[in-house]
């Protein structure tokens, strides 16, 4: 039989029962970890560089848990051609990163997430406005045996005025005086529980996660993938999801998303200290061996794009395309980039880059 849990209107009751000792511990130091993540993001001399790879990094691992499954060749090679075909789960993963990058930025300048936002981000996921469930039938299943082990609300005014009501918890800081860790677990929590789309659910639930901490300001930038942390051990996730609706233990779910953010905190700071010091290297380099081509903005172009081409070079220097092209064969030359070619056209992969992003992703 499925599970029979009734969704509660937020702000949960008696919070001292779940803000144990211990969750207030390892809240402090997820706080501790998120301040140093958000301090090293800061020190990259250009935001797109993280906004770009990180994102994608993201996308990757949160379409993953969704059993659609890409390389990170495939995924540089349709940022760069969007107009060729390549695999399907390439462009889904694309949806994604696009679909994160415009909501963040929406979301960065208001403080706010609306529920207008939140439809525009499965509309980009699922290229559909179908917008909130209507009609009954939705249930979550086991993948192995196909059980029905959940059955979210059914009928649209239910699933409405849910949704209205998580809008406001996230919005009114009034309502709970709880830490923004534990409320954005339990935040994710109760989208999850809801499953207001008929597709694309989950992945629009992880995306809240990053877009609640740049809300609260815990994080300027979306550098905290913590979809890595969910898909090294998918059955767990799951299983801590349902745990919640079968036992009521908030708890037990709260200190498992905690440990997520001290989890992806730790591993995406050693990340950008590794990319910063890449930046640097290849910026000396740059200096000492091409010191007529250098320019701050070529350097930011070929960490901004781990697979680069003229076009890319031309937009964002404004030099012509024989610029672009020399200044990009010199790189080649150089041992700074490699050159390939894909149909009619070449792009250059910073192979440095590529290879750390592959090792963390």
């Amino acid at each position: 039989m499925p599970t029979r849990y009734t969704l509660p209107l937020l702000p949960l009751p008696h919070p001292e029962t779940w803000e144990t000792r211990e969750v207030l511990k390892k809240t402090a130091e997820a706080h501790r970890y998120l301040a140093e993540l958000k301090g090293i993001a800061l020190s990259i001399p250009n935001e797109a560089i993280l906004i770009n790879t990180l994102a994608l990094q993201e996308a990757k691992s949160s379409s993953e848990i969704e059993n659609i499954i890409t390389t990170h060749d495939d995924l540089y090679k349709a940022n760069l051609h969007e107009d060729l075909e390549f695999n399907p789960a390439a462009k889904e993963v694309q949806d994604y990163t696009y679909a994160l990058q415009q909501a963040f930025r929406v979301i960065r300048k208001h403080k706010i997430i609306r529920l207008t936002d939140i439809l525009a981000i499965q509309e980009m996921l699922e290229k559909n406005n179908a917008g909130f469930r209507k009609l009954p039938g939705t249930s979550l299943k086991n993948a192995l045996t196909q059980e029905v082990i959940y059955m979210p609300p059914q009928h649209p005014d239910e699933v409405l005025a849910l949704m209205e009501n998580l809008e406001r918890y996230i919005n009114d800081d009034s309502l709970c005086e709880a830490d923004p860790l534990v409320k954005m677990a339990i935040i994710h929590h109760q989208f999850e529980s809801i499953h207001p789309f008929y597709d694309g659910n989950g992945r629009t639930g992880r995306i809240l996660n990053i877009l609640y901490l740049v809300a609260q300001d815990l994080l300027n930038l979306p550098v905290l993938y913590l979809s890595r942390y969910f898909i090294r051990d998918k059955a767990a996730y799951y299983a801590a999801l349902q745990d919640v609706r079968v036992t009521q233990d908030w708890e037990a779910w709260v200190l498992y998303i905690l440990q997520g953010v001290i989890q992806t905190s730790q591993q995406t700071i050693t990340l950008i200290g590794e990319m910063k010091k890449l930046i640097q290297a290849t910026k000396h380099r740059m200096r000492d061996e091409l010191p007529k081509i250098y320019r701050q903005e070529l350097l930011n172009n070929i960490f901004k794009h781990p697979y680069t081409k003229i076009d890319f070079v031309v937009n964002e220097l404004d030099v012509s395309r024989q610029t672009a092209t020399k200044y990009l064969d010199q790189l080649v030359e150089n041992n700074f980039l490699s050159k390939h070619r894909l149909g009619k056209n070449n792009y250059y992969v910073n192979d440095a880059l590529y290879q750390l992003l592959l090792l963390h992703g």
